[in-house]
């Protein structure tokens, strides 16, 4: 009778989980900038109207807008500068930046279709234009490279068979034990995910500073910012959806390497 019921719980963890990689395969779009095939659950359209929606409450967590029209002027001309002088004017993206009111939180961010966010308390951190459109090319690469899109069917696939896996190992003596630990596995690979995203924004950020005549070496300069404000009680890097500061410098180098050829 047990070996039954077992029999039937990892049936059924196998066919959410079937279900789970197909729904994630068969959700597949050509990037309208980079050329590459992904897999994504939201059209351009729909990821400009998400982020346009969630933009307010967005900024409503750093504090609102910051009330210096000169300094917001400032990030728009700088990012304003990159949309307009590289391809990604050709894109389908509604870009728009904006600078948060909180002092303390070092923090740039984008939501999909184009909405960028850079806090003051990065912002008053950098000491150039150049660092700035560093910070806020990398941001545009996560538009570009649709990362929020695909983070968005990553995380319904890794849903799928973690509630599989949970299903397939249940233990009735245990029940929030196993489905614990498969959640936990989930979120590690999730953030694997992360780290390459952010690796690919940095290239895409390196890419349009050499494109638009800045210095690349800028961004350089903003990962050891970065690291300083991190302080030396950083998360290990597998534990955290960033690469290590020092990890970005080496890839950002050789992407320097590649784009000045």
């Amino acid at each position: 009778m047990e070996r039954s019921r077992i029999g039937g719980r990892l049936l059924i963890g196998l066919i959410m989980a079937v279900v789970a990689l197909f729904g994630y395969f068969n959700k597949s779009q050509v990037n309208p900038i980079t050329g590459k095939t992904q897999h994504v659950s939201l059209t351009p359209e729909e990821e400009i109207t998400l982020g346009l929606q969630s933009a307010p409450q967005m900024a409503a967590e750093f504090g609102g807008l910051y009330q210096d029209q000169k300094v917001q002027d400032l990030v728009k001309k700088v990012g304003q500068g990159i949309v307009q002088n590289t391809e990604v004017k050709n894109g389908p993206y509604q870009f728009d930046f904006h600078v948060l009111a909180d002092p303390e939180t070092v923090n740039a961010f984008a939501v999909p279709g184009g909405q960028i966010f850079i806090t003051m308390g990065l912002l008053k951190r950098l000491k150039s234009e150049d660092q700035l459109a560093g910070v806020l090319g990398h941001e545009i690469g996560h538009v570009v490279g649709r990362h929020s899109a695909q983070q968005i069917a990553k995380q319904e696939l890794l849903g799928g068979l973690a509630g599989a896996a949970s299903v397939a190992m249940s233990d009735p003596n245990s029940p929030n034990g196993s489905a614990y630990i498969a959640q936990y596995v989930a979120n590690l690979v999730n953030l694997k995910y992360g780290r390459e995203d952010e690796l690919e924004s940095d290239d895409f950020g390196v890419k349009f500073m050499v494109e638009t005549g800045r210095n690349p070496e800028a961004m350089v300069e903003v990962m050891e910012i970065l690291a300083e404000a991190g302080g030396p009680n950083r998360p290990a890097e597998f534990q955290s959806s960033h690469p290590s500061p020092e990890n970005r410098i080496a890839k950002i180098k050789a992407a320097m390497a590649k784009y000045r050829q």
